[in-house]
């Protein structure tokens, strides 16, 4: 069984003041926060993470069995709950903050361009894995 690169497994989120790592978990293809992250991704406070989470989850806009799972984390007396993307954009949808609006904006712009162009390239990520990047395209082109 070839050894999981740990690297592969975090995502980053990389806004105008810096960058936070989230957790991968690519089987389910999604990543993962918890509210702190959140709440420093989106520059608001915890209880307005905790606010919109809630409205989220009452309004099933996101189901929370499969959004939602409970950790033990080294040194935690209980579990920490970790979010999915889903949940992640859920929230930066619904905030009030100039990070949050930066964020829409990027996650349009994106958007925009996948669904007009049918695709979209993050030119960073393609720079780190250009092999990997070109199997993919072959595989893609074997399947037309």
């Amino acid at each position: 069984m070839p050894k999981k690169d740990p690297k592969k497994d975090i995502v980053i989120y990389q806004s105008k003041s810096g960058a936070i790592e989230l957790r991968g978990d690519f089987s389910a293809e999604t990543i993962w926060a918890t509210q702190a992250q959140i709440t420093e991704i989106f520059s608001i406070d915890r209880t307005v993470v905790t606010k919109h989470i809630q409205n989220i989850l009452k309004s099933k806009e996101v189901e929370e069995k499969s959004n939602v799972q409970k950790m033990h984390i080294a040194n935690s007396d209980k579990p920490v709950a970790f979010y999915s993307l889903d949940i992640i954009l859920a929230v930066g949808y619904r905030a009030n903050s100039a990070r949050a609006i930066d964020f829409r904006k990027w996650a349009t712009k994106t958007l925009r361009a996948h669904i007009t162009q049918g695709y979209t390239i993050n030119r960073r990520r393609i720079a780190h894995n250009y092999d990997e990047f070109m199997k993919a395209v072959a595989i893609s082109i074997q399947r037309v």
